[in-house]
């Protein structure tokens, strides 16, 4: 069960996902907090550039491991306005992260992206668990979905 402070978190994901479509990018937006409540970093996606890697799980995880020690990764949370791809799941898996809290899953965008005649994405959408089956995973989380449904809308040019 997500409480307020979890909220808050999950509402600045969905800002940040603004933010990104706002600057011509995919809206996808994550924040990681440490055990504390702390937050460590947060970002969006950064596709637009052309490298479709920089996704804004990727990249806290890249940072976390960088930064934080292995008991630190473990007892944080990765809070997300999309559900991770299968990239972002096993860099998530690999470096050790905690829990992950997100806004839509990946079968919702799927059949919002479908529904908007989108093309199937490159890489396969798969559930968290599907790639890391031991992760703590929570989500979709009800309340912002529809949110993140319409930035996806806007971002697609849909009226």
């Amino acid at each position: 069960m997500v409480n307020d402070a979890e909220m808050r978190h999950l509402r600045r994901c969905v800002e940040l996902a603004g933010e990104a479509l706002e600057a011509g990018d995919e809206p996808f937006g994550s924040v990681l907090v440490a055990a504390d409540g702390t937050v460590l970093g947060e970002g969006h996606n950064q596709v637009a550039s052309g490298d479709r890697t920089r996704h804004p799980e990727f990249e806290l995880a890249r940072w976390a491991a960088a930064n934080m020690s292995p008991a630190e990764r473990a007892a944080a949370t990765v809070f997300t306005s999309g559900e991770h791809c299968p990239m972002c799941a096993a860099a998530h898996g690999w470096v050790g992260l905690g829990r992950i809290v997100y806004v839509a899953s990946s079968e919702q965008l799927a059949g919002w992206l479908a529904e908007l005649g989108v093309p199937a994405p490159p890489v396969r959408t798969l559930p968290i668990r599907e790639v890391v089956p031991d992760a703590v995973v929570e989500g979709p989380v009800p309340g912002l979905a529809e949110q993140v449904r319409e930035l996806h809308r806007r971002f697609h040019g849909a009226s």
